[in-house]
């Protein structure tokens, strides 16, 4: 069963995450969802494979209406992004699916109609939720070529996506990084492999640290806070990415 913790609140403007399945498949990958309440309307990022469907939606209606969700941000196209798209659609079938204008013939594959998905343009754009905007971050071939990410200008929240991604021990059942340098060991790898331009990463890093971020948040792994934003941001332009080993 996953867990909801609440990351963020101010008067009608919440966060949460949904991480950490103790009960997991060890075939399945770990992942993280986010869920923002700004108004009463709700977004889900990333919500998730198909596979784990059930158990999102049970955590997440422990806090949230799920027929209130308004908006799926996607950030790329992977099946532990978005594979539970048609179930959610389920749940409320006016729902839209924000994603790379890339992917918008390839999702409707997982399920909905032509108008479920919003494609986004290459250079991002603003979405609006409730009476807040919320910035759509471009980080193209980080790792997949339609890539982007959500940043909450008002709770200094970026999420991330794969980005900051952590394949942690079972044993490890941190919502926060407690520890980076510990922490490292965890992402390493992953980010060699799955991040394939030096050139990419390195426009990101130059780019995103021109933002006021007090909370990075990636798809799998811990929330990275406070220093250890940036002490992941220079740790990842440090890193030469494209390589197996």
């Amino acid at each position: 069963m996953k867990i909801i913790q609440e990351i963020y609140t101010n008067d009608d403007h919440q966060w949460a995450v949904i991480a950490r399945d103790t009960q997991k498949p060890p075939y399945l990958i770990d992942t993280n969802e986010y869920v923002i309440s700004i108004d009463s309307q709700l977004m889900l990022t990333d919500p998730g494979g198909l596979e784990i469907f059930a158990e999102v939606f049970t955590t997440l209606s422990e806090s949230f209406d799920p027929t209130a969700i308004k908006y799926i941000f996607a950030s790329h196209q992977d099946p532990d992004i978005v594979s539970s798209l048609a179930l959610w659609l389920e749940v409320n079938p006016k729902l839209r699916c924000y994603i790379s204008w890339l992917w918008s013939s390839f999702i409707p594959h997982f399920g909905g109609v032509e108008d479920t998905i919003i494609p986004i343009p290459d250079e991002g754009m603003k979405i609006q939720l409730g009476s807040k905007s919320l910035e759509v971050i471009p980080a193209h071939y980080l790792h997949s070529s339609g890539n982007f990410q959500l940043y909450d200008p008002q709770a200094k929240i970026l999420f991330s996506g794969d980005i900051g991604a952590a394949l942690l021990p079972p044993d490890n059942k941190n919502i926060f990084v407690e520890n980076f340098d510990e922490h490292v060991q965890y992402m390493e790898a992953f980010h060699k492999r799955w991040m394939p331009s030096n050139r990419a990463k390195n426009d990101w890093c130059q780019r995103i640290s021109n933002y006021d971020i007090d909370m990075l948040c990636p798809q799998h792994g811990s929330i990275f806070k406070g220093d250890d934003v940036k002490k992941f941001i220079d740790w990842f332009a440090n890193l030469e990415v494209g390589i197996t080993k």
